[in-house]
């Protein structure tokens, strides 16, 4: 009988754990793995929600905690949450002696968890490597984690060939989809009265989700941007605003307390939610005009509601995007007529039968069969460059 592959599974947000939930479901109910569910980052803080509670209402069990997260959004705070991630890391991996572990993304807790893993000789299955997000450190972060992983799943077939292009052998690179798509297709969301209900909130004629993150890359403009954005937002009739608030980020603080703020002055109009969890996130979906913002959610799932997303700045500069992405620039001119396009009424109504570039839903049971499908030794994690001929 062959012997059960153990799998490590980190998880160190609202926002990677909503997208691995799949994975992680299919990982506990398969017989040929035993999985080990990692949890560190902000999952632990209650500034972010303490949504570790989320896991376990989930029914997983979370087999090793990682602390990582200071109360500092700065340089050197980030840099120390590292530092320590990295310390807790080591920790786990030895205590739990994987046979493989899987990261998603680019965030600073997924570069411990890589760094740590990858001095430990486990190899690493990476998830949405080959993307691109110009405004952020995580640009940097992710094709790091990309030449310390073995496996590469990655969303689309574009970022395939940019994972290769950074020496990754072919063999070892699959276009599987994005996993965040197989949630939408595959989960049973909240009726309207429902999610009303569980939320405390009504929704009116006109709603937007807003959900705006630090440009990371940028020096203190997290602030002005965002004005910006509440600002032309306030000159539009729209009945609701609800704000889901950013994760741990640099200059995250800042736009935590302007959401507040602006709640406070707009009650009964606008309303504010440390995480919504994927479930609830999701069924807010289906009841928004418009969303608003630069996270990757906006660009990836959202186009399969059929409603605009407004993708605000740099931050996901880079990434593929369907044709219901409107993108803009951070000035109040381009904000506004990019709201104006997102509530025209024709806009709304192609937006309903664009197609979604990341996949149909399925990623899970592609990486499942992956890991399962693989013969090789698990021991052996060397890799050679794998050199692409160019013709001049």
């Amino acid at each position: 009988m062959k012997a059960k592959v153990k799998v490590g599974v980190v998880t160190g947000s609202r926002a990677d754990y909503g997208l691995l939930y799949p994975l992680i479901k299919l990982l506990r109910d398969e017989p040929q793995f035993d999985l080990c569910l990692i949890v560190t980052g902000q999952h632990l803080s209650y500034e972010f929600g303490y949504t570790i509670d989320e896991v376990k209402n989930d029914g997983f069990k979370v087999d090793k905690l990682v602390e990582t997260l200071l109360s500092s959004d700065s340089c050197v705070g980030v840099t120390k949450s590292t530092g320590l991630g990295l310390i807790g890391f080591a920790d786990a991996y030895s205590d739990l002696k994987p046979d493989l572990v899987i990261i998603l993304g680019d965030r600073y807790e997924s570069f411990a968890a890589a760094i740590a893993a990858y001095f430990a000789k486990i190899p690493i299955v990476h998830l949405h490597g080959g993307e691109l997000t110009e405004g952020l450190i995580d640009d940097a972060i992710r094709p790091s984690i990309t030449k310390m992983s073995f496996f590469h799943c990655v969303s689309t077939e574009a970022y395939r060939k940019r994972v290769i292009q950074l020496g990754e052998h072919p063999e070892r690179v699959f276009t599987c989809g994005a996993l965040g798509i197989d949630n939408i297709l595959n989960e049973t969301l909240l009726g309207k009265s429902e999610l009303e209900s569980e939320l405390g909130i009504t929704f009116g004629h006109r709603n937007i989700l807003v959900t705006y993150h630090p440009v990371t890359l940028e020096n203190n403009t997290s602030e002005q941007q965002f004005a910006s954005i509440l600002e032309v937002l306030s000159s539009f009739d729209i009945d609701r605003f609800f704000f889901t608030k950013p994760n741990a980020d640099i200059y995250g603080k800042v736009i935590i307390k302007m959401i507040d703020d602006y709640v406070k002055m707009n009650s009964g109009r606008a309303f504010s939610f440390e995480s919504l969890g994927r479930k609830r996130y999701l069924s807010m979906l289906k009841y928004v005009n418009c969303v608003m913002g630069n996270s990757s959610s906006g660009i990836i799932e959202v186009p399969s509601f059929g409603i605009p997303s407004i993708d605000v700045g740099d931050r996901q500069k880079g990434r593929i995007a369907a044709e219901s992405v409107i993108r803009c620039g951070t000035d109040d001119s381009s904000i506004y007529h990019a709201i104006e396009k997102a509530l025209s009424r024709d806009f709304a109504a192609h937006c309903k039968s664009v197609k979604n570039p990341y996949g149909d839903g399925h990623a899970a049971e592609r990486i499942l069969k992956i890991l399962a499908d693989y013969t090789g030794s698990l021991s052996d994690v060397k890799k050679s460059f794998y050199d692409i001929e160019f013709t001049v």
